[in-house]
């Protein structure tokens, strides 16, 4: 059932209330009895599943900043790697 929202022209009051399509809009304030007007509020549904521009395209990457500070990470990783003299196993027989 759909919510819709009234202001009171009189006392300035804002309420919902749950309604069905075909049911009559509200016509006073259930506060002060006073004229109401609709209000037009903004939806809150989101699309979820594959397919959706938000989880197929327009996921967050990750800044410039923070791959560049990453990739110099791996490339001093791989470089004390390739300095490092291979550890010798010894074995005693």
């Amino acid at each position: 059932m759909p919510i819709y929202e009234y202001k009171c022209q009189k006392c300035g009051e804002e309420f919902e209330v749950f309604q069905g399509i075909a049911d009559p809009a509200v016509k006073s304030c259930k506060f002060c009895k006073g004229s109401v007007q609709k209000l037009m509020s903004l939806s809150t549904f989101h699309l979820k599943g594959n397919g959706w521009y938000a989880t197929d395209y327009g996921g967050k990457k990750a800044p410039a900043a923070e791959k560049t500070a990453t990739d110099k990470k791996e490339a001093k990783t791989s470089e004390t790697e390739k300095s490092q003299p291979p550890s010798k196993t010894t074995s005693e027989e």
